[in-house]
């Protein structure tokens, strides 16, 4: 089984080919069906060899841009009893969907 470990957004992802998975919103405007290309390649392995970058690979992963959305609502709260202090906040991550089509 050929996978690869991406960095995108800061974060590390373990990908195969035809995988989806929810990244850190991409900078910049983009369509659904957009070709995206990862440059930061940290591993590659296949069924009888595996490479590690220092810290980058030189070979590139190619994925398809899906959709641009907003995660789930998480509250926040804050409170401090005997002084009638209540703070609520919400907040939604943005994300973007990406189907991995190549590695």
């Amino acid at each position: 089984m050929k996978f690869a470990v991406l960095e995108i957004g800061g974060k590390q992802y373990k990908v195969s080919e035809g995988d989806l998975i929810k990244v850190e919103k991409i900078p910049g405007e983009h369509k659904e069906g957009d070709k995206i290309v990862f440059d930061k390649v940290l591993l590659l392995s296949d069924d009888n060899n595996t490479k590690i970058g220092t810290p980058y690979l030189t070979s590139k992963a190619t994925g398809e841009f899906i959709k641009e959305g907003r995660g789930i609502k998480i509250r926040i709260r804050q409170f401090k009893s005997k002084s009638n202090y209540l703070k609520r906040v919400g907040h939604r991550q943005p994300f973007s969907q990406i189907k991995i089509t190549q590695i």
